[in-house]
């Protein structure tokens, strides 16, 4: 009996751990999202002050650190999220607005514009 039940809690337990949300977007649709609100004017604007090697980037602004080697920059991808949240931490006379800590962005926005540098 104390097999049987083990195993069923451990099946249990893998199936609660693997299991998706039903409103978790994949990393494409992420990505998706990170580039348009990276490149909107109504959203982001990341686009106005931060060059990128996007093809689709149009009049990119030079007033920020261009998104190039981000992987590398940042291989702690949490680091960079924190970073885009609130840059005033690591520079506090920044003219990057914090976008999470002054609530411009969602959370879920954050984490995709994060998911769409990372790849540049």
């Amino acid at each position: 009996m104390r097999k049987v039940m083990t195993s069923v809690c451990a099946a249990g337990f893998l199936a609660i751990c693997t299991a998706v949300p039903a409103n978790a977007a994949t990393q494409e649709e992420m990505i998706t999202e990170g580039k348009a609100v990276y490149m909107g004017k109504s959203r982001g604007n990341c686009i106005s002050c931060h060059q990128i090697n996007d093809p689709d980037a149009n009049l990119p602004g030079n007033q920020g650190p261009p998104m190039i080697a981000m992987k590398q920059r940042f291989p702690d991808k949490r680091l960079l999220r924190a970073q885009v949240w609130d840059p005033t931490v690591n520079n506090p006379i920044t003219i990057m607005p914090p976008v999470g800590k002054h609530w411009i962005l969602s959370e879920e926005e954050i984490d995709a514009v994060v998911e769409y540098i990372y790849q540049f």
